[in-house]
């Protein structure tokens, strides 16, 4: 297939439940020339023998792995993509139709390096769908586009979600810093997304009243589980970030706003992980990680959450 506009990157395991209506909303997109590549992570349920009734269709390639996560499934897919875009999907969201056509054009008309579109959450449940405005946050970036992040008006890393499915990347531009996803089990996105943030020259976002996928929220179990056997895998990502940010000479810039997100999310990988591990956690936090993160001995005026301030003085303190 020629003149492939998006390439599709998705990393399944165990996604039986779901793929086939996940398939069928990609086939049915109404941009028409894409490229789904499919990576099966060493699923053991019926996930592979679905996405084989596919690979007749001349844009549909099937490829496995053992399991080693979405990460390293992802960087798979990336290896064999021809697309000038790239997206990068969950099996078990749902997406608009138009969704990588409307991305697409906005590429295409701000000659974007990065794309964000607006997404709402969906919950199994209930079957309600709910705003989910903090994971595009529009009053904080220009109102115009395109735009680079020194243009952001809030922390850089608080402005965007560091996950992958809300958007595109040119692909040129993915090959030139050769960005690549952390092979772990879980927060293996953000150093993708954060330093495409950072180095992209041309951002740009889809308007707000466009929803273009929506996240099923039910799988709140077996993401704790795992979270709960990789515990560390925050720390590495955050680990991983400021190691790109000094390498690209960046770093000196964000400083302020990477150590604030650092307090940010370690406190909430705190707050929502188990009990089982919460004390191991504090513990690396307190002995190791607040200083590594460069937390430690900053003064209140720094931070620019007082609450999640209050909260470490209080944690460092017991």
């Amino acid at each position: 297939m020629d003149n492939i506009k998006v390439s599709v990157i998705l990393p399944v395991y165990n996604g039986e439940k779901y793929i086939k209506k996940c398939m069928k909303s990609l086939i049915d997109q109404t941009l028409k020339e894409i490229e789904i590549i499919c990576v099966d992570d060493g699923s053991v349920d019926g996930t592979l023998e679905a996405l084989k009734e596919y690979e007749n269709l001349d844009n549909v390639t099937v490829i496995t792995q053992e399991n080693a996560g979405a990460g390293a499934a992802r960087n798979k897919g990336i290896s064999y993509a021809k697309g000038e875009y790239l997206s990068f999907l969950d099996a078990d969201d749902i997406f608009e139709k138009d969704m990588l056509e409307v991305a697409y054009n906005k590429a295409v008309e701000d000659k974007a390096d990065m794309v964000v579109f607006n997404s709402d959450q969906y919950y199994e449940e209930t079957q309600e769908y709910k705003k989910a405005d903090w994971t595009l946050r529009y009053a904080k970036i220009p109102p115009y586009t395109p735009f680079k992040h020194r243009q952001m008006t809030d922390n850089v890393f608080k402005v965007f979600v560091g996950w992958a499915w809300d958007k595109l990347f040119l692909k040129e531009f993915v090959d030139r810093y050769a960005l690549k996803f952390q092979e772990q089990r879980t927060s293996n996105d953000m150093f993708f997304v954060f330093m495409a943030t950072v180095l992209s020259n041309r951002i740009t976002v889809v308007p707000k009243d466009k929803v273009l996928v929506h996240q099923r929220r039910n799988n709140a179990v077996s993401l704790s589980n795992t979270r709960e056997k990789s515990w560390q895998c925050f720390h590495e990502a955050l680990k991983k970030l400021k190691q790109g940010l000094v390498e690209h000479g960046i770093y000196k810039e964000v400083e302020q706003d990477y150590i604030n997100y650092a307090l940010h999310f370690s406190l909430w990988n705190l707050n929502t992980v188990s009990k089982t591990v919460y004390d191991d956690m504090l513990n690396k936090l307190k002995n190791e990680w607040f200083t590594e993160f460069g937390i430690t001995g900053k003064q209140e005026s720094y931070f620019y959450n007082k609450k999640e301030y209050n909260q470490y003085m209080k944690l460092i303190s017991e």
